[in-house]
């Protein structure tokens, strides 16, 4: 049945409205209000994003109800000068679409941050205040025009050229980016906004002395990214970004400009064209021109978008992205591509394999199930304990983590002599007052050998027959004492890396946490290139007093697990814990504090929040 003229005009009339506003938010449970009424008395869908520092909204709905959503929250006068960006498209035709970009509900939620620049605490969060100089897409396009001249006359520092800069995603930079003559363009190629930080850290000496010219979709995300970049002091002054983002700037030059290709955006139109048409990406698989994003293929590790033309796409096909084969996440030894013939194993193979489905989407298979190499950690046990036993304390961790990590135990150097508490009785013999007889130790042979990693100074080893009575039933300070047998315990685990390893991260637990603490120090001094790992995780540790623990903080992405001050550990304070955290750097460390005592705690939500810190390292 066609269609009236009535029904074709309404259709016309849908649109999308991107805007954000950082402000302080004085009343956010009102605002909050507002919206839920605002937006659904309207009847718009899409994102609505709160905090206590301002709101990013996309959402979808008719022309004319945008507008009045528009004109009530102008009335606000904390939202005077927001740039609202109002386009005219298509009502969702794809349900699939429409659902993953959130256009079938509307969802409003507070948030800590509106947009999330690290996975981790930074060592220096930027002040919003400081974001980089706003430039109109006419001031960007002759900025790019000129090669610079336009910043160098407005920067008293005079900076030695111009360095474009994309803040957006791969899978976005992939169909559509600036390109400008003469003019130096980066592309960190990153998985997710949150990488971007550590993207900038590393390549620093590419923005210092620079003046850098930043965009991203609409503007919210250079926002953070060029305070984050200013706040590195001097040399990084001369930060400027295109106000409006890409979606202003094609506005202003429908012919593309120097934009080539697409805009990636946040919602069921899934990009948005120039005039110009050329398409600037490839599938995936055979490399043919394609930039389609409505089939919503994904990489299956990491779950990033890909794109696969139509002919390349098979029913249950799984994709390896880009950046997931840089770094080893193909299918088995065999090219993703050989002869023009896709090598993919079907998802129902895999969940044959693994049940748990959000592992499903993050651990890397080989093509006969197998799994590939697992991040592999070092584990050292605590005072008086062994490897078998700390197997055994920690199994329910391994085994909550077995399909992408490998714990592996081993024994520390100094074996430690036996210890018993001495048990006295009455004696009702033919002494006319009782008497007290001391019991004898248990036999040797029916006791685990126990070890430790530092021993008290006055320690001498011991044999098989040596036994020690406790000095009391148990002291809670007693690891204060033990500051002898570091450099024995480093000579051995140098063996244990070139014999055992390599290793990703270590793991230690209370005296272990200690050593390996000491261990991530002496990596950045002179264990550099001797025991290389990645990170480093600390279970009821407490710092050693060392050298190498006392001159600098510790740059070192270290995950942090203790008791709380009401958390019943009783063998290592709260606060121990909370001085060996002190030594590492705020940027690269995450602090899980919890109730259960001295142990590794494994129940919800402590285990997500390890999984979550160990995924990082895949």
């Amino acid at each position: 049945m066609a269609k009236t003229h009535a029904e074709e005009q309404d259709r016309q009339q849908y649109g999308v409205l991107l805007y954000y506003k950082y402000t302080e938010i004085p009343d956010l449970n009102g605002l909050v209000a507002f919206y839920e009424s605002n937006c659904n008395s309207l009847g718009l869908l899409g994102r609505v994003r709160l905090s206590p520092q301002g709101v990013n909204v996309t959402v979808g709905g008719e022309l004319s109800l945008l507008e009045k959503h528009i004109a009530a929250v102008m009335s606000n006068i904390l939202f005077e000068g927001t740039d609202f960006k109002l386009a005219t498209c298509d009502h969702p035709l794809n349900d699939k679409v429409a659902k993953e970009c959130g256009f079938t509900a509307l969802s409003i939620r507070v948030v800590k941050d509106l947009v999330t620049l690290s996975s981790q605490p930074l060592l220096k969060s930027p002040e919003i205040s400081n974001a980089g100089t706003h430039l109109s897409a006419v001031d960007f396009h002759s900025a790019l025009q000129s090669a610079g001249k336009l910043l160098k006359k407005e920067s008293p520092a005079d900076p030695e050229g111009l360095v474009l800069l994309d803040a957006r995603n791969l899978y976005e930079t992939r169909i559509g980016k600036f390109h400008a003559p003469n003019v130096e363009t980066l592309d960190p190629g990153i998985r997710q906004y949150s990488d971007l930080s550590s993207w900038i850290d590393d390549n620093s000496e590419q923005l210092k002395g620079k003046s850098v010219l930043m965009y991203c979709t609409g503007g919210i995300r250079c926002e953070m990214a060029s305070a984050y970049i200013r706040s590195k002091g001097a040399g990084f002054e001369n930060v400027f970004q295109l106000f409006g983002g890409i979606q202003r700037y094609l506005e202003q030059f429908p012919d593309g400009g120097f934009f080539k290709g697409k805009n990636f955006v946040f919602d069921h139109r899934i990009s948005v064209g120039s005039l110009d048409a050329s398409v600037i990406s490839t599938c995936l698989l055979c490399g043919s021109a394609f930039d389609d994003y409505s089939s919503r293929c994904r990489c299956t590790h990491c779950r990033m978008l890909v794109l696969v033309c139509v002919s390349c796409r098979k029913e249950k096909s799984l994709y390896v992205c880009e950046l997931c084969q840089k770094h080893g996440k193909g299918f088995g030894s065999v090219p993703l591509i050989e002869n023009g013939e896709t090598q993919a194993v079907s998802s129902e193979e895999l969940k044959t394999v693994l049940s748990d489905t959000e592992l499903l989407r993050q651990v890397p298979w080989s093509l006969d199930n197998q799994p590939r190499r697992k991040i592999k950690i070092l584990c050292l046990h605590g005072f008086r304990q062994n490897a078998s036993s700390f197997k055994g304390r920690t199994a329910s961790l391994a085994k909550k983590l077995k399909t992408f990590v490998e714990l592996v135990f081993v024994d520390a150097p100094h074996e430690l002599p036996y210890i018993y508490q001495p048990c006295f009785t009455e004696s009702h013999g033919d002494c006319t007052s009782p008497s007290l007889e001391r019991t004898q130790p248990p036999p040797s042979e029916n006791c685990k050998k126990k070890y430790g990693w530092l021993v008290a100074p006055d320690f001498n080893g011991r044999s098989e027959a040596d036994w020690k009575i406790a000095d009391c039933p148990f002291d809670p300070l007693q690891y204060q004492q033990q500051t002898d047998g570091f450099e024995a315990s480093l000579a051995y685990l140098k063996t244990v890396f070139s014999q055992e390893g390599p290793f990703d991260g270590i793991l230690g637990f209370s005296q272990g946490a200690a050593m390996a603490a000491a261990l991530v120090s002496a990596q950045e001094g002179r264990l550099k290139g001797e025991m290389d790992f990645r990170f480093v995780i600390l279970c009821s540790g407490f710092a050693l007093k060392l050298p190498e623990l006392e001159c600098k903080r510790i740059n070192c992405p270290s995950l942090h697990i203790f008791g709380s001050d009401h958390g019943k550990d009783r063998q290592i304070a709260n606060q121990a814990s909370r001085d060996l955290t002190s030594l590492f750097d705020d940027g690269c460390r995450v602090i899980i504090e919890h109730d259960c005592g001295h142990i590794i705690p494994t129940r919800s939500p402590y285990i997500d929040e390890i999984r979550n810190f160990l995924q990082r390292f895949l």
